[in-house]
């Protein structure tokens, strides 16, 4: 099949592509009712025209806080006119014009200008249209974390928290919702007198939910019989392995897009091992990315190396060649196995205890770092 064929053919696996997309709403939300219990009983005194409450949101990466916050601003929303809900990515807003931008027009239904307003007027016509209308405002920020490495967390939040002292009956909450369950949140003290949250938790989804939850994308996004229960199993396994939801919506994906390439009217054991390979690929070059230089070195160390290191031997040669310490050296070690890079493994009581052995995952001749 040509390129052309590819682009054109009509015939496909896929009754709702969108249904794997990051953003896609599911019409049948699971196994996280007493988290967003907990988020509508933190802002229901503000549906009857109370405050509503402060909260921050952890959970690990594609534990479904983000779709849980939406789907409780939507029913919010729906039931009431007395409460705004906005929802800030600040992975891509992290000025306080940005955030301020989005709430703007969340109210006003659109946007500021981007020049020529000073930032004050923004926000006295936001907190005023509040005011005016008896409205409470509630703020989403997704990995608020971005706001405190701009240097911009303490002043968007206090702008927030305190309005009712220039504004006087503006009632105001937000939901700090933390992807990174290491970041410690600190405020200033004139922010941490009136930002006193609950803690909403997300665990890891087992393996029978992340199963349920596949199996209902699968359901939305292909026509009946286009994948196995024993692939999805497959994938559902690899999923739980890896951690992340997320990981096992796009193999569904790519699955699919295999097997349509293939001109093939189901998804095969042979397109799911392709859309592996992959993926695996994929992950290796983007985990690459985000490694320091003191990583990236001892990863070619490791990789240059023809036999087995230990973290022992590998440390002295670490500091031989770099001068670097030995402490440096097993952070290094942590970090390239936490993203699942290398794998160590314990050898026995050695003459200084414990000896680990270190071993890649990947291939490095397919790869450049």
């Amino acid at each position: 099949m040509g390129i052309e064929d590819i682009l054109m053919y009509d015939e496909s696996l896929f009754q709702n592509i969108n249904a794997f997309d990051p953003d896609y709403m599911p019409p049948n939300y699971n196994f996280r009712d007493t988290q967003m219990e907990a988020m509508a009983m933190a802002i229901r005194p503000a549906m009857r025209g109370g405050q509503p409450s402060n909260a921050v949101v952890l959970g690990s990466p594609a534990t479904g806080k983000t779709t849980a916050m939406r789907k409780v601003f939507e029913l919010v929303e729906k039931n009431t006119e007395k409460v705004s809900c906005v929802y800030v990515n600040c992975q891509m807003h992290t000025t306080r014009f940005g955030i301020f931008s989005q709430i703007y027009k969340k109210i006003f239904g659109y946007a500021p200008p981007e020049t020529g307003v000073p930032f004050a007027r923004i926000y006295d016509q936001i907190m005023r249209e509040l005011q005016k209308n008896s409205r409470a405002l509630v703020v989403a920020f997704d990995d608020i974390n971005y706001l405190f490495q701009s240097k911009n967390a303490n002043k968007v939040v206090y702008d927030l928290l305190r309005a009712y002292e220039e504004y006087p009956g503006v009632k105001t909450s937000i939901f700090a919702i933390l992807s990174d369950l290491e970041f410690k949140y600190a405020f200033d003290k004139n922010v941490n007198t009136v930002f006193i949250p609950q803690e909403i938790t997300f665990p890891l989804y087992t393996y029978s939910e992340i199963e349920d939850i596949l199996r209902d994308r699968v359901k939305a996004g292909f026509y009946p019989n286009v994948l196995s229960d024993e692939i999805l199993e497959q994938i559902a396994m690899y999923t739980l392995e890896n951690g992340d939801l997320r990981v096992g919506i796009n193999l569904l994906r790519s699955c699919g897009n295999i097997a349509e390439a293939d001109a093939s009217r189901e998804i095969t054991q042979e397109h799911y091992e392709k859309a592996i390979d992959s993926l695996v690929s994929i992950n290796i070059v983007e985990t690459l990315k985000t490694l320091t230089e003191s990583e990236k070195t001892v990863l070619r160390m490791i990789a240059d190396y023809d036999g087995l290191y230990t973290a022992g031997e590998l440390s002295k040669i670490f500091k031989q060649k770099t001068g670097g310490s030995y402490a440096s050296c097993a952070r290094a070690l942590d970090k390239l196995e936490f993203v699942r890079l290398i794998d160590t493994k314990f050898t026995g009581k050695g003459a200084v205890g414990n000896s680990r052995e270190i071993i890649l995952r990947f291939n490095p001749d397919e790869y450049d770092f």
